[in-house]
């Protein structure tokens, strides 16, 4: 099973937005099974707080552009160490190294499946 075609367009969106902006290690958890009101998570790592705020910044930017999409909850933008963009169907994780490793988000939801997300590849992985 796979996550909705709504739920695939806007993780490659976000994907590609925060891959030019040189974010690392990009994945995709689908949590639909221990969620009811999200089918997926995005989780990034960048190196720096600037490079969080500019990722979270870029993301927001191009599903407004792309999909004419605005978040309904944003969090933890001015400490910029660990940016939440909420866009109920998808909640995006924008992290440093340091709080992504301290955090440890994808052995939290180990059990679900999750997906290595590459921008420049064929997004087949997400269902799109």
């Amino acid at each position: 099973m796979t996550v909705s075609s709504h739920t695939s367009q806007l993780i490659a969106v976000a994907a590609q937005a925060a891959s030019d902006k040189l974010a690392s290690d990009m994945k995709m958890i689908d949590v639909r099974a221990r969620m009811p009101l999200s089918e997926a998570f995005m989780i990034c790592s960048a190196s720096s707080a600037r490079q969080v705020s500019a990722i979270a910044e870029n993301i927001m930017d191009e599903l407004a552009a792309q999909l004419d999409l605005r978040p309904e909850r944003i969090e933890g933008r001015t400490e910029g160490h660990w940016v939440l963009i909420d866009y109920a169907d998808v909640v995006i994780h924008v992290l440093t190294d340091e709080d992504r490793e301290y955090y440890a988000l994808e052995s939290l939801w180990a059990d679900q499946p999750i997906t290595e997300l590459d921008a420049d590849r064929d997004l087949e992985a997400l269902g799109a």
